[in-house]
């Protein structure tokens, strides 16, 4: 089962999570500027959080055999602040970076009028940098913050086909399929979606220009739910090749169209069916070796000293 996490925050992950996805399919992931947990209180914090989302980030995640791109936005809970503000003005030069896949996480938390102006200023710059845009949807009154999504979307005049639209659920599901824009699911243990309800979305609406991610970050949540929604899925009959199309094709679809996907060339040619998790467990697939002691980034490795002889 080849794996497409499109929407992970690894800065918030210990590197036994990418040893655990790597075992679990994983290859490819995307992640999102987001909130840290606390106010940043200047644009600086934001550079640096960049920085690394570009340099650090894909180092380690390369250790253990996943590709790792990013989406760079100032995220809906932030964009009220006014010490966050002059993130808007740093944004293009890191739109025309080469791991940088998407303008995101843009949209609303609490829609506020700093927050319209944040995500219409995103969208803009989305279009102008030809990139595609993950969008958050808000966590409260998700209906009415998922139409008013949609409506701003359709007021920047942007494409539609280069929209996710994330966090979706029951209630938005259908307005979002509508649109023509695509369809994002948040996977988590206690919230948001679970595997068993996604599997009956994607039965009732398809598996066109669906996607599902673990949203993974410092809260609880896991990893490896999009392995687990995979499994569900054969669990509830479907085949092979859709399975692989929500989990595989269809985030490589839609983060492809920024024309910066870095792909491993072992999944370029990978038959669906392969390693189906209806027959077998999940694979104890090896990590590859981590780099050579001279394999650093900026002088630093993810050894925290010497190995054992």
């Amino acid at each position: 089962m080849r794996i497409f996490d499109p929407h992970i925050h690894m800065t918030s992950r210990t590197t036994d999570d990418y040893e655990r996805m790597y075992a679990a399919g994983v290859r490819v992931v995307v992640e999102p500027s987001f909130w840290l947990g606390q106010p940043r209180t200047s644009v600086g914090s934001f550079v640096d959080y960049f920085d690394a989302l570009l340099g650090w980030e894909p180092y380690r995640a390369a250790q253990f055999g996943i590709r790792h791109h990013a989406a760079i936005a100032l995220n809906p809970k932030e964009a009220e602040d006014p010490r966050c503000r002059g993130v808007l003005e740093v944004l293009p030069r890191y739109l025309v970076k080469n791991r940088v896949v998407a303008v995101g996480e843009v949209g609303y938390d609490s829609m506020t009028p700093g927050e319209d102006e944040a995500f219409a200023h995103q969208l803009q710059l989305a279009v102008e940098h030809h990139l595609p845009v993950l969008v958050h949807t808000p966590h409260r009154d998700k209906a009415a913050g998922t139409r008013r999504t949609l409506d701003v979307v359709r007021e920047s005049g942007i494409d539609p086909a280069m929209v996710l639209v994330d966090h979706l659920n029951e209630t938005t599901v259908r307005m979002v399929a509508d649109s023509g824009c695509w369809m994002g699911f948040s996977i988590y243990p206690d919230t948001k979606m679970d595997e068993e309800r996604m599997v009956t979305l994607l039965k009732e609406y398809g598996t066109d220009r669906m996607l599902v991610n673990s949203a993974a970050d410092w809260g609880r949540s896991d990893p490896l739910k999009t392995r687990r929604t995979g499994e569900a899925m054969r669990a509830a009959g479907f085949e092979a090749d859709p399975v692989d199309q929500v989990l595989w094709r269809n985030p490589v679809a839609f983060y492809g169209q920024s024309g910066r996907l870095d792909l491993p060339p072992d999944t370029l040619d990978a038959e669906p069916g392969r390693d189906d998790p209806a027959q077998a467990a999940p694979p104890a697939t090896p990590v590859p070796a981590l780099a050579a002691a001279d394999g650093t980034y900026l002088g630093n490795s993810v050894l925290r000293g010497a190995r054992k002889e």
